[in-house]
């Protein structure tokens, strides 16, 4: 009898253990439910942060948007900040380390994301986004994007779902061109040199106008197909299959910009502010501060917005034979800050946007007939608005928003405007960066690193935009001094390094 009870028990335990682990899983499911039910109950305030001016409608778009939340289940409401971008990277950074809290903010990595994400100052999301914004999650997985918003195997970034390329567009007033004689058919304007001619033009026709405040070197870049690691002045080639890490500085495209600044600076073609001048580049062109810019295929068919409407732009593809690097999935992002306490509540609120249209008209285009008014499918500004007066329509940092399926025509980007650029950025020329989503860390660089951005700052920023004396002389006193002061070798070992690591998945 007792061995009879005995095996019964050895048979029966396994089965009692299973329902156990069982029950405890629901238990522990049920529990994470409850909480969120409790979580519903109670209104909880989502703080989040974006870059750029806040426009006089925000808090009130927002309360709307709280109240379609909550009637959807999601009891919140929303604090919404602004940085403006000017101070953004150093205020985000300051406040992640003095352990700040909030739930939400925008990021790119033209600001402040690589440094964020590699301190760990962002929440790491892995199990998180599919639990909490699973179609959010599902489109990620479509495109294929989330590696770049994912370090040391953890997703720390919601990147954007759209497709760009920023290869560089010339653009110039036409209509004072045209006004003076100067002429240039569609695309004409192909190469610098073709460039060159164009500017010089321009600065006889008005000597007292600023003609451009942008040097040259980028527009190299493109000629010879460089990738800029955006990294203390180093990239590759991209027709080297090892991505051989190099200084721009060493390359001999940079003294041939370098004679062409010198050009443009002696004939007063490249603004004496340029060096020093803070104020936004777009501003200067729609407020017809410059005679041309330099931009990309989104302002060249967008909407500049000019301030006054006799001004146009015409615009022209430079080096439209060339490969280019497509605009990365993390330059616009959205990341959780590492002491949110609401992550899933941010989750449940992006996954909304992705499949609620009214939704996403009130967070991207505000309140209808207070912020926009619709013209068919169109949104635009109320009245007496424009991109400059606006209210909310057009709000800064809304880029990590968008969304292809749901973006209306705006006066800014007219209908069929982002299938255009989707295509524009899925020709053969304009290709996804080998090295998309790398973080390269400073650790082991940092004294190094100091050094060469000196020497940057002190020699390198002059030649570049055409204070050199003698351009080539002075170019290769700079190739020197970074070779011999600069602790070049160690950088780009250090650089090298981290690349080979992430190309072989290291």
């Amino acid at each position: 009898m007792p061995n009879l009870s005995f095996r019964r028990l050895t048979i029966l335990m396994p089965a009692v253990l299973l329902l156990g682990a069982l029950l405890g899983a629901c238990s522990g499911e049920g529990g994470r439910r409850e909480e969120l039910r409790a979580a519903d109950r109670e209104e909880v305030t989502l703080k989040f942060i974006f870059g750029g001016e806040k426009k006089a409608a925000t808090d009130e778009v927002w309360a709307k948007v709280s109240e379609h939340v909550k009637a959807k289940g999601l009891n919140v409401k929303f604090d919404i900040r602004f940085i403006p971008f000017k101070e953004f990277k150093t205020k985000l950074q300051a406040m992640a380390a003095a352990g700040d809290r909030w739930d939400l903010n925008f990021d790119s990595n033209w600001l402040s994301y690589k440094e964020m994400a590699s301190r760990g100052s962002y929440m790491a999301l892995n199990e998180l986004l599919p639990e909490y914004a699973p179609d959010l999650y599902a489109k990620y997985l479509e495109q294929g994007t989330l590696s770049s918003a994912t370090r040391n195997g953890s997703i720390v970034g919601l990147p954007w779902t759209m497709k760009m390329n920023e290869r560089p567009y010339v653009g110039w007033r036409s209509d004072l061109a045209e006004a003076a004689g100067i002429r240039r058919e569609p695309n004409e304007v192909r190469t610098v040199e073709d460039l060159d001619a164009l500017l010089h033009e321009l600065k006889r026709a008005y000597p007292n106008a600023n003609v451009t405040r942008t040097p040259p070197l980028a527009l190299y870049l493109v000629r010879e197909e460089w990738v800029d690691l955006a990294f203390h002045g180093l990239g590759f080639y991209l027709d080297d299959p090892q991505l051989t890490v190099q200084a721009i500085e060493q390359q001999p495209f940079y003294a041939e910009s370098a004679r062409m600044s010198k050009q443009w600076k002696d004939a007063k073609i490249l603004s004496l502010d340029a060096p020093m001048d803070a104020e936004n580049g777009a501003d200067l062109w729609r407020n017809g501060k410059m005679l041309s810019t330099v931009t990309s295929h989104e302002w060249a068919y967008a909407d500049p917005g000019f301030v006054d409407p006799s001004f146009r732009q015409q615009m022209s593809l430079l080096y439209p034979d060339k490969r280019y690097s497509n605009r990365t999935a993390l330059a616009n992002v959205l990341a959780i800050n590492r002491n949110s306490d609401n992550p899933e509540l941010v989750l449940r609120f992006l996954d909304m946007l992705e499949t609620d249209r009214k939704l996403y008209d009130l967070v991207q285009y505000g309140i209808e007939g207070k912020t926009y008014v619709l013209n068919g499918e169109s949104a635009q500004f109320p009245e007496g608005m424009q991109y400059t007066t606006s209210n909310y329509l057009e709000w800064e940092s809304g880029w990590a928003f968008w969304k292809p399926q749901f973006l209306r025509p705006t006066p800014v980007y007219p209908e069929g405007f982002w299938v255009r650029e989707a295509e524009f950025a899925s020709l053969p020329i304009n290709i996804k960066s080998p090295v998309d989503g790398l973080f390269i860390s400073d650790d082991n660089i940092k004294d190094e690193l100091a050094a060469r951005d000196q020497l940057a700052n002190d020699v390198g920023k002059p030649i570049e935009f055409g204070k050199a004396a003698d351009p080539e002389a002075e170019a290769e006193r700079y190739a020197r001094l970074q070779r011999e002061e600069g602790m070049l070798d160690v950088i780009v070992a250090e650089v090298q390094r981290q690349i080979d690591e992430h190309i072989g998945g290291g």
